[in-house]
Parts: structure tokens; sequence; C-alpha cells
């Protein structure tokens, strides 16, 4: 029994029926807010940050009015509710954060972690340090304290900003780096929060500006570590618990309360550091190791509790303004506007003055101007500001004055910014053009509309005569819809002309949006892994951008740099030739496999979507110049796997036997399934069956290894040289060999450089350059050997002018195989003869690999001066 201020004798007992009801009523807000806040034109955070006020001013009302007594249970049960800074900081934040980077594009966002880094802890320095020096000559705080408010202040609520460029045609990387921002931009504020509430609590050690920013690379990294292991044990459980989708959705809701209670409480870190890394993690880990449908029950999950957590955090904190706001002054409204003010100049000089600096050194896209503009304005403040000056103001050690102007300054400015800047967002969206189309997009559209009309005539014609309806009806609907037809051709013919140029450029972004669905399509039918359409996905979202940006030639350049060894795979070939470690070869090479392997399969549909979509909008020239163009990719395609399954014989064939295995278990779902909807057989049954089913689709799920040993002894083979040898000789020579591989530029081989190895070509090509004279070697040939032979070097230079796989063959292990192979004394003979070189070869053949001296060669007349060898 707790007495409430301001009602004596008013006994109070927390009825539950109450708090549930007015927890109830909550929910129905948030559901309505989304509806009212479209009719509005309205950020939703503005629809249920103005319907908290009104609940916590309306609570307040009737619990202090002698008007009457009906609603105190009501009223009290509002004003009683848990609200605290723990209650934000525990509980919602870590849903949120998440949340976010659950969902986030993180192969994407990588693309783009320079702008996003500096962005969101640049920013916040910036803003922290502009708003706090504004403040200092009048708030009459001590600069710790302006500082405090900076940081408390510099956090933005992304929504509003995000949905700027959903509804706008704005470019997708750019909207990235504003998520990408949101993301990391809480973690830096509240970091600078700690440190500065370190300083102005009372009783507490000051620490030193020197030890805290010492510290804050702890911060960082012992939490990021710490949310990786614990989401890496999650992952693992989870994978373990694949046929229960409920215990897998209720393990990974521990992940974030685990990291973010450990990292901040046991060892000192960031616990918002620690749930981002945990998230990300799970992100890039789960989907290959739960299955699609598990896996999109996680998400929805996740998306139906951040939309709570999200509503609930902006109306409760809303409900706490008017007592924050309790003991506000005339004086505040200068500190306000002042705030409000630093704040905007701060964030202009990162969007004028940093983001330009960016993107001249192109690690930023560009952002024009009117885009800028929409940021600048869209910075909303919202639950995370509210949340840390509770925090402040529930502080026993911070100064009375200091809470007071922390609880008061944090509060209007976050008033400020959804209730003038929120109102008006989409006004100055308008104003600055943002919500028009383009004059391409207004001369397509009425081409689509034509075209639509069109198809829709030919379909509902057809549906009338099947559906027997009366003729007068039929006839007089097709004359309105043949008006209606008319009008949009005719709109269409008036309508600026199209170029060419940009048909093509239009029909290749749709091209591009087609490949998605299709590797979309694919990863729900579980005919390809998670990992690999997470990866393919990716991709086609970097071929939207650069056609978007870059019309025919992006394309193109885009689709020829997917084909490419990227710099991971050409550091595990480094470690491979010169460390011996093969691993990150062999892993990155069996994904570039299964890669190609898809592509080119998705490729092969899109032909059919050209002629049947694309042809009747753009017409025959520009439908005829898209299939030339995806010939040629598929050519490029093809071309990189003939060179991979010479590379790696035997391991294409492998991946193309699992896509036809994937595909007759899909079609052995889909019969079971139709056999069960037409009662031909049980659920009990159908269960059984299920359960083989998913048995071979985890078989499949995982990529076959490649054995780059294996690989090698195939590759032995293959060699005419080695074909008469004895097989206990092969096998000794197999493991005296290496694989070396080479990328088209290798030097393998420098003029006068004396070798000691032989290499012989298993695939590709080489070039030998002597004298200006060029020429090519091939699979099966070998170089290096004359040198190793005669002991000294050639003046001859060996290129690889192709992705190339090579064995190597030492000096002494050559020479020793030189003794007892006549089938390579005779190859060496004949290599000699072609450049001019004579070789006494009874005296080679009999002579003890260690004696071999360069007395028998002896140069011809025609080569004196010596010849590639």
């Amino acid at each position: 029994m707790v007495s409430a201020p301001g009602k004596t004798g008013y006994c109070l007992t927390m009825d539950l029926a109450v708090l549930l009801g007015v927890l109830a009523a909550l929910f129905i807000f948030i559901g309505s807010s989304g509806p009212l806040a479209e009719w509005l034109r309205l950020p939703v955070t503005v629809i249920l940050a103005a319907t908290g006020i009104a609940i916590g001013a309306a609570a307040s009302f009737f619990w202090f009015t002698d008007l009457t007594d009906a609603l105190n249970p009501v009223a009290l049960a509002i004003l009683r509710l848990p609200i605290s800074s723990d209650v934000f900081l525990l509980v919602f934040l870590p849903t949120l954060i998440f949340h976010v980077s659950l969902t986030i594009d993180l192969r994407r966002m990588l693309d783009d972690w320079v702008p996003i880094l500096v962005l969101a802890v640049v920013a916040v320095g910036v803003a922290t340090v502009m708003i706090g020096l504004a403040l200092l000559p009048f708030a009459g705080l001590p600069l710790m304290a302006c500082l405090l408010i900076g940081a408390i202040v510099s956090t933005t609520d992304p929504s509003a900003v995000v949905s700027i460029f959903r509804s706008t045609p704005a470019p997708q990387r750019l909207a990235r780096i504003v998520e990408g921002e949101s993301l990391l931009n809480d973690a830096a504020a509240i970091a600078l929060f700690g440190i500065f509430v370190g300083f102005l609590t009372a009783g507490a050690d000051p620490p030193s500006l020197a030890g805290a920013l010492a510290s804050f690379p702890w911060l960082v990294a012992a939490g990021a570590l710490l949310g990786w292991a614990l989401a890496r044990g999650a992952v693992a459980l989870m994978a373990r618990l694949g046929e229960y989708p409920l215990g897998q959705i209720s393990v990974s809701l521990a992940v974030p309360y685990a990291a973010f209670i450990l990292a901040d409480e046991m060892i000192r870190a960031s616990g918002v550091i620690a749930v981002v890394a945990a998230g990300l993690t799970v992100n890039m880990a789960a989907p290959g190791r739960m299955s699609p449908p598990a896996f999109a029950k996680l998400t929805d999950t996740w998306d139906l509790l951040a939309y709570w957590s999200g509503s609930l955090i902006f109306m409760l904190a809303a409900i706490l303004i008017p007592r924050l706001l309790a003991e506000l002054q005339g004086s505040d409204f200068g500190l306000i506007l002042v705030t409000v003010l630093a704040a905007l100049a701060a964030r202009a000089v990162v969007l004028f003055g940093l983001l330009p600096l960016l993107t001249l050194a192109r690690v930023s896209p560009r952002v024009e101007r009117p885009y800028r503009l929409a940021i600048l304005w869209g910075g909303l403040r919202g639950a995370v500001t509210l949340a840390l000056a509770l925090a402040v103001t529930e502080s026993a050690g911070i100064p009375p004055e200091v809470k007071r102007q922390v609880g008061i300054l944090a509060t209007g400015f976050t008033l400020f910014t959804l209730l003038v800047q929120g109102t008006t967002l989409r006004l100055v969206i308008g104003w600055l053009g943002l919500d028009r189309l383009s004059p391409l997009d207004r001369a397509l559209s009425s081409q689509v509309v034509a075209v639509a009309l069109q198809s829709v005539r030919e379909t509902v014609a057809g549906m009338t005569r099947d559906f027997g309806l009366q003729r007068s009806i039929v006839r007089d609907e097709a004359k309105r819809f043949a008006e209606r037809l008319d009008r949009a051709v005719a709109a269409a013919d008036e309508g600026e002309p199209i170029l060419d140029r940009e048909r093509v450029a239009l029909g290749l972004v749709a091209l591009a949006g087609q490949e998605r669905d299709l590797i979309l399509d694919a990863f729900c039918e579980r005919l390809m892994p998670a990992r690999l359409a997470d990866r393919m996905l990716t991709e086609a979202d970097r071929m939207i951008e650069a056609t978007r940006t870059g019309g025919r030639s992006g394309y193109r350049a885009r689709s020829r740099s997917a084909l490419r060894q990227g710099r991971l795979h050409r550091a595990a070939v480094v470690l491979h030739n010169r460390l011996g470690l093969s691993g990150p070869l062999q892993r990155l090479t069996a994904e570039r496999f299964e890669m190609i392997v898809a592509l080119r399969l998705i490729l092969s549909q899109l032909h059919g979507f050209i002629d049947s979509r694309i042809l009747r909008i753009h017409g025959r020239r520009v439908a005829d110049l898209l299939h030339e163009l995806l010939v040629r990719r598929g050519e490029d395609v093809q071309k990189e796997l003939e060179a991979l399954r010479l590379q790696y014989p035997g391991y294409a064939d492998e991946m193309e036997r699992r896509v036809i295995r994937r595909t007759a278990l899909q079609l052995e779902l889909a019969e079971y399934d139709q056999l069960t909807q037409d009662g031909l057989i049980g659920p009990e049954l159908r269960s059984d069956l299920m359960k083989g089913l998913s048995r071979r689709w985890r078989d499949l799920d995982g990529r076959p290894d490649l054995d780059l040993a294996v690989q090698k002894s195939e590759l032995v083979q293959l060699f005419p040289l080695f074909e008469s040898m004895p097989r206990e000789q092969r096998l000794q020579l197999e493991r005296q060999l290496r694989t070396v591989y080479a990328a088209p530029g290798d030097v393998l081989l420098r003029r006068e450089e004396m070798p000691r190895k032989v290499w012989f070509i298993a695939s590709g090509a080489v070039e030998a350059v002597q004298a200006g004279q060029k020429h090519l070697l091939g699979r099966g040939e070998m170089f290096g050997q004359l040198a190793v032979v005669l002991g000294k070097p050639r003046k001859v230079q060996f290129t690889a002018i192709s992705h190339c796989t090579l064995l190597t063959l030492d000096e002494v292990h050559f020479l020793a195989l030189l003794h007892r192979n006549e089938a390579l004394l005779e190859a060496i003979r004949q290599s000699a003869e072609r450049r001019g070189v004579k070789i006494d070869l009874q005296e080679l053949a009999a002579t003890p690999p260690a004696r071999r001296k360069a007395r028998w060669w002896r140069p011809s007349a025609a080569g004196k001066d010596g010849r590639k060898g």
C-alpha cells in the first residue's frame, strides 16, 4: 500500500486487470498507428509519440483533478507503469538492435563500411562537441554536462530517414548507408554517454579523458568478440534443433539479452556492440544451418517483436514527457532553441562537408543536394534520447541542476524534432521534388499502362466467353474498356519519346530484377542452399545498382567483375603456393564452382522473360539486344566453368549431379503434398515420408569437399608423359609434385633466372617470350626442363596468360625421374631440337642424377645464343 502524490488517503493496489486493460489499449493504438500515419501523411513515430503524450497528459489530469474519480484506477495504472531507463535499455533496445542486425543486407553493408563507420562515429562526435560548446556559454553547466547533453541528443531515429528513400527513387546504396549508420549510431552515443556520466557522478572517482579514450577500443573489441562467440554457440544449438523451429526461435530470443547483459555487467564492454555483433553473426551463419522455412519463421518472429518493441518504446517514452517537463522554466526555451540550431549545424557539417569528401575519395556514393537536405531535416530523435535522459534523472550521483536541464533539454529537443520536423517532413520532400517521377519514368508509365491494358483486355475476353455472361453486358464493358485503352495509347503516343539507350538500360534493370526473383524462387524451393542464394542475391543487387548508374556498360562491367577472382581468392592462392595451406583455397574454389553452375542455370531461364515481358514494352530491337547481351554473359560463364573443369576435373560433374538430385527431391515433395491434398495418403504417412526427405535434404545442403590432393592425382593421369609409368612410380611422383595456381599476368619464370623446378601445364596457357618472339605453351607441355638439365639459365620469360593449374617438380626429383623414364627423355630431346639445342641422350640417361653436369649441352649452329627452355 503506497500513497499516491496529491490524492490523500487513496489506497493503492495495482489492479492487474486494469494494468492488462491499459496494455491492451496500447496495443490497439499501436495497431492503428500505421493506417492513421498513412492517412495523415506523417511518420509513424510522430503518431506514436503524440499518442503517448496525450495518454500521459490525460492520466495526470484525471488523477489530480477533482472533477471525477471514475477514471482514477486507469490513470493510476498508467502513472504507475514500470517505466524506467532500465526497461528501455535492457528490454527494448537489444530487441531493436538485434532485429536490424539480423535483417540488414550484411554483404552489401560491408561494401560501404567506410562511409557507414565514418558517418556513425564522426557524426556523433561532431554533434556532441558542437552542441556541448554551443550550450556552454548559456546553460551555466560545466563542460562535461554540456557534452553529456550533446551525446544524448546526437542519436537519430532512422525510420523516418529510411522511409524517405523507400518512398522515392533514391539509390539503394544511399539508403543502405543511412540504415548502417543508424545501426552504429546508438552504440557510439551510448559509449560517449557512459564516459561523460562517469565525470559527473558524485562520489565516484572521475576518469581521466585519456583513460576514457584508451578504454574505447576495449569496449568495442571485447563486446564484438563476446557477441560473436555467443551467436556462434547459439547457431550451433539451433542447427541441432533442426526439427523444432519453435525451439530455434526460442534460442534466438536469448541471444541479444545474454550478449547485452554479459558484456555490460561482466566484462564492462559495450552491450550495444555485443548485440550488433551477435545479430550480424546470426545473420551470416544461421541461413546455412537452418532450413529456409525455419529461418523465414525466425525472421518473421523478430519482425513482430521489433514492431512491438519500437512502438512501445515510443509510446512509453512519450508518456514520460509531461513528467520530464514538470520543472520547465521560461529560460529553458532559449536553451532548447540553441540545442536545435547546434544539432542542425552539426548534421549539416557532416552532410555538406564530410560526405562530399567521402564521395571525392570514392568510398561513398554521390548524394544529391535534395537528398542531403531531406536527411538533414529528417534527423528525428526519439526513444533512445528519452531513455538516456531518463537514466540521468534517475541517477542519485548526478547534481540536481544537471538532471533538471538534461531532462528538459533532451525532451524539448525530441518534441521539436517529432512535432515540427516530423510533421513537415513530407512537405519538405515535396518541396525538394523527391516525390515526383523522373521524365523517363513518366514517359515509360504511359507505355506500361497501354501494354498492360492490352494484355488485360485479351485475358478478360477469354474469361467472359468461359463464364457464359450476357452478351449485352460483355459488349458494354468491352466498349468501356476499349475507350480506356484508346486513351492510354493516345497518352503513350503523345508522351516524350524514349531513346533506345534508355530502353536498354530499363530492360537490363528488369532483367537483373528477374534474375533476383529466380534466385529467390530456387532458394524457396530448396534448389540451392542459403549461403549460395545469399551470395547470388547480393551480386544481383549489385548488378541492378550498376545498371541504374552505368546503363549497358555498367551491366557488362558488373557481370564480368562477378566472375573475376577476388582478393580473398588471390590471397588463398598465395597461401597454397607458398605455404602449402590449401584449406582456404579449397573452400573458396568450391564456392566459386557452386556459384557458376547455379548462375548458368539461372541465365538460361532469362531469355523467356525477355520474350514474354520486355518485348511487349520495349520492342523487338531492344529485346534482340538484350538477348545478345545475355548470350555473351552466358558465354563468359561457360568459359569460366570450362576453365574450372580443366583445373579440377570431376568436381563440376558432382555439382551438376547435386542440382539434378535437388530438383528430384523438390518434385518428390510436391508429389507427396498433392497426394495428401487429394486424400490418397494420410498426414501420418506423409510425416514418415518427410523424415526420409529431410535426411536427403540435409545431405545435399552440405557442399561436396574439394580435395586438392585428389585433383592432383587426376591431373597427373592426364599427362601423356606419365601414362606408361608403373603405378608405384606414378604414386611416388604424385607425392613429389606440387600443385601451383596462377592468374593471368603472373610471371612464372623470369629471364636469366635459374629455375629450381620444372613446370608441367595441367590447364591454361603460358606465354614464352625470347628476343621479342612469343610462343604459346598449352596443356600437357612443360617448361624449365632444359635449364635444369643443362644447369644454366635461359634467356626467356614465362608468363601465365590465363588461369592456369601447374604441377611443379623440384630439380632433384626431376633428374631422378629423367634417369628412369624414357618417355621423358624423348620429350626433352624433341624440346631441345625445336630450340636448336643438342643433347646426348645416351650419356644423359646413363649418368646418375647426382653426377650430372652441363657437359651434355652443345649449341647447334642455329642456336648458339640459346633458346627458351
